[in-house]
């Protein structure tokens, strides 16, 4: 009878802890999309040239990293830092922010309201005027 009652109890117990547990369904879903550049920027410590490219970013990951990849013309992939984060305006539009220095263009943040989400990217000190391009972006497959 005892050895009865432990066993429920163990049961019981490790019935609780998934109920308490983190699960996957409740992860944040990872933003991704398509966006075109029209001319070669800095992002980050990569050198994007124009062209079309897919992004995804899942903030329910440790390390914050975009990874990029080119889909037209010569394919390429690229992994880069995402510094900082903050929640974006249900009024903001997708669209990236390009600061022009004297060696080019650095994308400084980019957002994304329909992920609730704007990253922000590192652009070196000597940083000038703010250009803003558009972005076309996929809602994730669940929405």
């Amino acid at each position: 009878m005892k050895s009865i009652r432990n066993y429920l109890y163990a049961t019981i117990l490790a019935a609780s802890a998934f109920n308490f547990a983190p699960t996957l369904a409740s992860a944040q879903e990872p933003a991704h999309g398509k966006f075109t550049l029209t001319h070669e920027v800095h992002w980050g410590n990569a050198k994007l040239p124009a062209g079309e490219y897919e992004f995804s970013f899942n903030p329910g990951y440790g390390s914050r990293t975009l990874t990029l990849s080119k889909i037209s013309g010569a394919p390429a992939g690229f992994i880069v830092q995402v510094p900082d984060t903050d929640d974006a305006k249900p009024t903001d539009s997708s669209q990236l922010v390009l600061t022009t220095t004297g060696e080019g263009s650095y994308v400084s943040a980019m957002q994304l309201p329909e992920f609730g989400l704007t990253l922000h990217f590192t652009v070196p000190a000597h940083a000038a005027a703010k250009q803003i391009a558009r972005t076309a972006t996929i809602a994730s497959a669940g929405r």
